[in-house]
């Protein structure tokens, strides 16, 4: 991993209330680079782009992010930050009364003094990037859901930004969409010379594009390599995980008491 990482956490821990969330987590972003991180729901993923986002603080460890401390800026420095990140959420989230055109224009009119002008070359720039120049005026309601994402994508690198972070970029879509974000993920980012890290259940695509990928259960790095790294892995979790085995670390049974005994039990009571 690159000395001098852009996102870097060190012995991070984190919970909501008295539910412990990530403990002991320690995880580097180079720069430039592509990362994943993987697991299962609940085991910490998306609260990890929350700590670098600033939008929730570690209970201890340190989130340095371009050599500050997250954690210790204050709000203006906190908003200053998150200009040079981008962020496509889940499904895409784009404003639904705004045009594909004011969805990406948004935060370029928010956040600078550019003339209206320079503002359409720019945001027409951005929908060239992810094929979606010719449609501009269209509402969300009018896009599928892949161009949804797209347009999103566009929304996010408005900025250029230096950090770019996906929630579940692939989710719900189809094929030929999904491989789409996909290349479009790798491209922008090498274009740009932005770090990104996705967060992600699809493994197969993720494995294509990605330089790194980081598993986590339970609040904690398990495993960590590259894309044949993480193919090879004789790690049990990481295994089932990878090639999709329905019982293994993550059992197909809920915990409960022997199948068999509660039968018995039973046909006792009814006897």
């Amino acid at each position: 991993m690159s000395a001098d990482p852009l996102v870097r956490l060190t012995d991070v821990s984190f919970a909501y209330d008295t539910r412990p969330i990530l403990s002991g987590f320690n995880m580097q972003i180079p720069r430039g680079k592509v990362v994943a991180i993987m697991g299962i729901s609940g085991g910490g993923k998306t609260t990890t782009l929350r700590l670098i986002g600033g939008q929730v603080k570690a209970s201890s460890g340190e989130v340095v992010v371009a050599g500050q401390r997250v954690d210790q800026l204050d709000d203006k420095g906190l908003y200053a930050m998150r200009r040079r990140m981008g962020m496509l959420f889940q499904f895409g989230a784009l404003f639904t009364d705004m045009s594909v055109f004011d969805n990406v224009a948004y935060q370029i009119r928010e956040h600078t003094d550019l003339p209206e002008s320079l503002v359409r070359d720019l945001v027409m720039l951005k929908l060239n990037a992810v094929g979606l120049a010719g449609a501009k005026d269209m509402m969300p309601s009018e896009l599928s859901g892949g161009m949804a994402r797209r347009a999103a994508l566009a929304r996010a690198i408005a900025l250029d930004p230096m950090l770019i972070m996906y929630d579940e970029p692939f989710a719900g879509l189809d094929p030929i969409s999904l491989a789409v974000v996909g290349h479009l993920i790798r491209t922008l980012n090498d274009a740009l010379g932005a770090s990104s890290i996705i967060v992600t259940h699809d493994i197969q695509e993720s494995l294509k594009i990605v330089d790194y990928i980081y598993f986590v259960s339970d609040g904690k790095i398990v495993a960590e390599g590259t894309a044949e790294d993480i193919r090879q892995s004789d790690i049990p979790y990481v295994h089932q995980f990878v090639w999709g085995e329905t019982d293994g670390p993550v059992a197909f049974q809920y915990p409960a008491p022997s199948y068999r005994q509660d039968i018995l039990r039973g046909a006792a009571r009814a006897q």
